[in-house]
Formats: structure tokens, sequence, C-alpha cells
């Protein structure tokens, strides 16, 4: 998904959830280098040949960011695998 359009769900989400409510977000984020890239190819069975073009990848930091400027709180990325991480943050009350 293109950065923009992932940046307005997060919003869309945003505006939906309840004061209080949480946002859960099993992503598949980018590496922060190409060589960890290469690694979770090979953790998932994939060589970097086989990936596919289309998949746009964001790195964590960027959509914690998002996050919190979208007025989420307690925001933070609460598990990470390689590339798949769970981004979580709470409607204040």
């Amino acid at each position: 998904m293109p950065d923009k359009r992932k940046r307005d769900l997060y919003q869309e989400i945003g505006d939906r959830i309840m004061p209080g409510g949480i946002f859960c977000n099993l992503e598949h984020v980018a590496s922060p280098t190409q060589r960890l890239h290469e690694h979770f190819m090979r953790a998932i069975g994939y060589s970097p040949e086989e990936e596919d073009p289309a998949n746009i990848l964001l790195d964590v930091e960027t959509q914690l960011r998002w996050l919190r400027e979208l007025s989420f709180v307690d925001v933070d990325c609460y598990w990470k695998w390689l590339e798949l991480a769970l981004l979580v943050g709470y409607k204040p009350v």
C-alpha cells in the first residue's frame, strides 16, 4: 500500500476508535538494512529474487510517528521479528 494511503487509513481507523480503544496492527515493515532484508527473505524460505516488486514496505519508526501525530498515545512496537511488527496505540479517554 502506498505510504500516503497507509497514513490516511491510520487516520480513518483513528477516527472510528472510541476513546480508550486500542489499535493493533500486525504489519510487514521495512528492514533497516539490505542485509537484514535478505536475512528475512531467507528466514521465510524465499530468495531476494523471488520478492514481489509490488510489496511497498515502510519502516517502524515512521509508522509509530504517524500514530502519535494522529493523537494515539502509549504508541509502541510491542513485538518485532525481522520484518514483522506489532504496532499499538491507544485513543485517549
